[in-house]
């Protein structure tokens, strides 16, 4: 396995290779246990369904999906918890390599039925939005990567899902859905775009904050 991690700089907050995978929600996790300790134990204890709960789950899906991503090899890049915007938000993680530039975003439905058609993803037979979501963060990315490079960079959204029963039913045309243990093949598999000198300097950019939060 690879390490995509960069060698920044730790006195330089602003390089975004510095950050973990699922840290966002980590500190949002962290901010309930502190504000309601007792009730986020009593929560947890029993495996009830809380805020707190929906977190974590969501780093730890973060993190099962950077871990599958260390199976690329050392001409891709990869970062984690890439905060967009003023709001709070991030792109669970933004993969660089020879087939072009990614947005993944990470769902862990571990336990669940989720079901993929052409244009609805629906979990437990309730209907999600995450298309839509992915589809803004491609756009977002291409916008804000493109002037960051001063060319153009097309950014292709990909959705990652973590399920017990994953099934397909139809393929959506402009968001790549995979399971989490297939993304690494998945993205090896693409035809290639870009050489080392073009991902790079894309990945220079993209590993700056303000390409992002300015």
């Amino acid at each position: 396995m690879t390490d995509h991690s960069a060698r920044p700089t730790p006195e330089d907050p602003d390089d975004l290779a510095l950050n973990k995978p699922g840290a966002t929600l980590r500190v949002k996790a962290s901010e309930i246990q502190q504000a309601h300790p007792l009730l986020a134990f009593i929560l947890r204890l029993f495996g009830a369904h809380s805020q707190e709960r929906a977190w974590r789950r969501g780093a730890e899906g973060e993190e099962e999906v950077a871990w599958q991503l260390r199976k690329l090899s050392e001409d891709w890049r990869v970062l984690n918890s890439v905060p967009i915007g003023v709001g709070g938000a991030d792109i669970d993680h933004v993969v660089i390599g020879p087939p072009g530039v990614f947005t993944l975003n990470a769902k862990n439905h571990l336990g669940k039925r989720v079901t993929i058609y052409e244009k609805a993803i629906y979990v437990s037979g309730s209907k999600h939005p995450y298309l839509a979501k992915s589809r803004a963060e491609g756009k977002r990315a291409t916008k804000l990567l493109s002037t960051a490079c001063d060319f153009p960079v097309a950014v292709m959204p990909m959705l990652v899902i973590m399920a017990t029963d994953l099934n397909f039913k139809g393929r959506p045309t402009d968001v790549h859905v995979v399971a989490r243990k297939r993304v690494a093949n998945f993205l090896t598999s693409q035809p290639p775009r870009l050489g080392p000198a073009e991902i790079e300097s894309i990945y220079t950019a993209a590993r700056r904050r303000s390409t992002w939060v300015s």
